[in-house]
């Protein structure tokens, strides 16, 4: 691989080579290496989606906590498999799942479902499946392999920094034409996060960033007339108290209205009397403070941080790059995921649509979400194991 460019689907050859070199899998001792208190939290997590679900179907299972339950049920065995997946094998498919992300992204914009005004899903078995949240898994994974082949020394090449940039701005301009500029966002910031911690150089982030403040007023021209709105109303909400501001406004009374301690369970006067549009998707954690107040508020929260630097360690313990890249993906997925949907629920930046990890109800951010799960807790699962000269190896 020394003096060439580097070639997009090289490492296969490689890892099928040290794959038929090691194929001892030994299941039932991979099972015993899963992280069970990172799965207890991811479960903690799930149950207080369950009940601030049950709240907002008016005190019963139907109809968003027990179609969400039953989604984690599936969520949490397909994590535990995915858990025992060697990464020689995730890197074996993760040029496959990148492929399949971006076509299903292509559909989505020839015959995808429309939903307020933009066309972000698409009808599988006669579900409504969300391709970009998959899109997201589909990256992370690509850029681990890639970075993970390339080794560090060899990023202070620009040229090596061609493909993978590639890589990324093609779902991030699909995501932006569907139009959905807050997961477009996320996977911008995703990619930017797996360059750096790869071994990206000063100089070079410095002449990628350099732009930015430039071309904000390049952006805002380009936007779409109701995300130009979101953008107006977080700034002045109340000039539209009754419709582009009313979201944003009724979340706010709300959060104010539980106090310290909350109303009460079931109690909540804005999201039992249905004054809380989105109560149980975008602005769920709304309904937790209402309900809970700022104590119960912040126990989520504090859930919420501890799952992700839980991420950040686990993929910090592996020993070999692929884990460290594939963790710190999966753990900037779910802080962003978290950031943004609280941010926006406070009224921090504009509404954008991004949901509550395993809180919000939904079926492909939940089971997304449990599939990086999966992948976080095989570079655990696997965080010992070397590559011997991997790296090194000529094309």
């Amino acid at each position: 691989m020394r003096g060439g460019v580097v070639n997009a689907f090289g490492f296969l050859k490689s890892d099928k080579r040290l794959l038929r070199a090691e194929p001892d899998f030994r299941p039932m001792a991979r099972l015993l290496q899963v992280n069970w208190l990172y799965v207890l939290l991811v479960c903690l997590l799930a149950g207080v989606g369950y009940i601030a679900l049950y709240s907002a179907g008016g005190g019963s299972a139907k109809p968003f906590a027990g179609p969400q339950i039953v989604r984690f049920g599936f969520g949490l065995v397909m994590m535990i498999a995915v858990a025992l997946v060697s990464p020689r094998i995730l890197r074996l498919v993760s040029v496959p799942m990148y492929l399949l992300s971006i076509a299903l992204l292509g559909l989505v914009l020839r015959m995808g479902h429309v939903g307020k005004g933009a066309e972000r899903w698409i009808n599988l078995a006669g579900m409504q499946f969300q391709p970009s949240e998959f899109a997201k898994i589909g990256l992370v994974l690509m850029l681990a392999t890639w970075f993970h082949r390339i080794g560090n020394e060899r990023m202070g090449n620009p040229l090596r920094l061609v493909i993978p940039a590639i890589l990324t701005l093609l779902p991030v301009v699909l995501v932006l034409k569907e139009p959905n500029l807050g997961t477009a966002t996320i996977i911008g910031v995703i990619g930017a996060t797996l360059f750096f911690a790869a071994g990206m150089r000063l100089w070079q982030i410095v002449i990628l960033v350099a732009p930015t403040p430039f071309l904000g007023k390049f952006i805002y021209g380009h936007l779409h007339d109701y995300q130009k709105a979101r953008i107006d109303t977080f700034l002045h909400p109340e000039h539209d108290p009754l419709g582009a501001g009313y979201n944003i406004i009724q979340s706010k009374i709300a959060l104010g209205s539980g106090g310290m301690w909350g109303e009460g369970y079931l109690h909540g006067s804005q999201g039992q009397l249905n004054f809380l549009p989105e109560k149980q998707t975008d602005f769920i954690f709304t309904m937790i403070g209402e309900e809970w107040g700022f104590a119960g508020g912040i126990a989520v929260i504090g859930l919420l941080i501890v799952l992700t630097l839980g991420a950040t360690l686990i993929a910090m313990r592996s020993r070999n790059q692929f884990g460290r890249l594939l963790g710190l993906g999966i753990a900037m997925d779910f802080f962003l995921y978290c950031a943004v949907n609280l941010s926006m629920v406070m009224g921090a930046i504009p509404v954008g649509g991004v949901p509550l990890p395993l809180i919000s109800y939904g079926g492909s951010a939940m089971l997304t979400m449990m599939f990086g799960f999966g992948l976080l807790m095989s570079a655990w699962v696997h965080r010992n194991e070397r590559d011997p000269g991997f790296e090194d190896e000529d094309d």
